[in-house]
């Protein structure tokens, strides 16, 4: 036993001869737990010990001559840092879908702004579809890499996050609570302050104003205002101003398509007028069990849009297209309707892809879907990509009457108009129905007048009397 006892002390010896030639403070205070378990005799093993760096390690071995019941001493001691906070990142522009190779950027945020995460940093506007970029996690901006407007490209540093910091706004809002103010001086008693309380003899004190540092707004950050009345000089007339705005990238990419369009197709345009009466029936008489089963109102629009469909399929040249390229007719089998959505950076056209295999509640609820997309900015260019034909209403608007252009490299466009009570010959008598004017623009190179016209009155038919898709006539 004295010799076991020697053998734990002699190693017990060299290994606090090590830990002090370490110079680690915590290491030598896990030397006591060592000497607490050698007084008792028994064996030890330290595994882990924290707050140490993994780095070091100590093994003290026994020697021979301590005897069997000798015991090995090994020390292992790790250091664990604490989550990393304060880390600064770099986010970088996502990669761009396969036609899109550039944009501009729009910030949302300024340096030293605090962000949530997946809050929507900048916007970075393409020439179809605008792309949000989240913040990876919450912190603070540290820097913008990039000027407010200028151009990116996929893969290029945006601006970089310092992950877990609070803004100095936030973290100062505290000293910012003013204090309460300090008691009114005592007052001699009179008749008139025991009326209407003490009169104060000081000035309150002033809030301390925080001091939090200013940050630069951005561009796109500033909400429009009212303009100004315009001054008018002496004589009474007022002053003619005028003031530039640049235009974004979508708007300067539908500007160049519709000349593009103009330029390339040779487009003609012929019209029709449809009596409304019986789909309004049908609509007035179903809407409240489709809703019931369905989830989504019944509109006007899928009937146009399946009436389109079997149209497309009666007169497959209105559904097909030019190749400049190699001098053909590309004639489709299958029928992608996009569907013009007007949001406030300019018109888009999403996709409404197999509509001959769709019903009219599929047609409403896809409309729906990307109509929300829309609205909400998170379309996709992979929602705009393709269309065989293109369906304008611009009679949620309230026009009339109007000639639409052509969405290249499509060969045709419907357009639709508002619905107005007007009189109507039926049957020889006049009448007041409800109509709407229909417009279909074509490209004359590969479209006939007879086909055209064909077309129309096809979808003509089918929207005044649905039964005609039953009867596929």
């Amino acid at each position: 036993m004295l010799s076991h006892s020697r053998c734990v002390t002699r190693n017990v010896s060299r290994f606090i001869a090590v830990i002090s030639q370490g110079n680690n403070v915590l290491a030598r205070q896990a030397v006591s737990v060592v000497l607490d378990s050698a007084r008792e005799g028994s064996d030890l093993l330290l595994s882990s010990a924290p707050g140490l760096s993994a780095s070091h390690s100590v093994t003290v071995n026994n020697p021979a001559k301590c005897g069997a019941r000798s015991s090995v001493f090994q020390i292992r001691y790790f250091k664990t840092s604490s989550a990393c906070r304060n880390e600064v990142i770099t986010v970088k522009t996502p990669a761009f879908a396969e036609s899109v190779t550039e944009g501009d950027v729009r910030w949302e945020k300024a340096v030293g702004d605090s962000v949530k995460e997946d809050e929507v940093v900048c916007e970075i506007e393409t020439d179809k579809t605008s792309v949000q970029v989240p913040s990876p996690a919450a912190g603070v901006i540290e820097e913008l890499l990039v000027p407010d407007g200028e151009k990116v490209e996929g893969g290029q540093a945006l601006f970089k996050l310092r992950k877990g910091a609070v803004a100095a706004q936030a973290a100062e809002a505290p000293a910012a609570v003013a204090a309460p103010p300090p008691p009114a001086a005592a007052t001699p008693p009179s008749f008139a302050a025991s009326s209407v309380g003490p009169i104060p003899t000081t000035m309150p004190p002033v809030p301390p104003v925080p001091g939090a540092a200013i940050s630069a707004t951005p561009v796109s950050a500033i909400k429009p205002t009212a303009a100004p009345a315009a001054v008018a000089d002496g004589r009474g007339i007022p002053a003619r101003t005028e003031h530039r705005v640049k235009m974004n990238r979508m708007r300067l990419r539908i500007a160049q398509r519709l000349k593009e369009a103009q330029n390339t197709c040779a487009m003609l345009t012929t019209f029709n007028e449809v009596d409304m009466s019986n789909i309004s029936e049908m609509r007035k008489a179903y809407k409240d069990t489709f809703l019931k089963k369905h989830n989504i109102k019944l509109g006007f629009m899928s009937a146009f849009v399946k009436a389109s469909a079997y149209a497309l399929m009666d007169q497959p040249s209105v559904n097909g297209v030019i190749d400049d390229t190699t001098k053909e007719v590309v004639y489709r089998d299958y029928v992608d309707i996009s569907v013009a959505v007007a949001t406030p950076k300019g018109l888009v056209v999403p996709v409404i892809r197999g509509v001959e295999g769709m019903n009219f509640a599929d047609i409403e609820k896809t409309i729906n879907e990307l109509g929300e997309k829309a609205r909400k900015n998170e379309l996709a260019v992979e929602d705009m990509d393709g269309g065989t034909f293109t369906i304008s209403n611009g009679g949620v608007f309230g026009s009339m009457f109007g000639t639409p252009i052509i969405n290249p490299p499509q060969s045709a466009i419907l357009g639709m108009h508002g619905i107005f009570d007007r009189p109507v010959a039926i049957g020889g008598k006049v009448e007041i129905r409800p109509m709407m004017y229909v417009a279909l623009t074509y490209d004359h190179r590969l479209i006939d007048g007879r086909e055209a016209v064909t077309f129309l009155r096809k979808i003509k038919a089918v929207v005044e009397d649905p039964r005609v898709l039953l009867l596929d006539m």
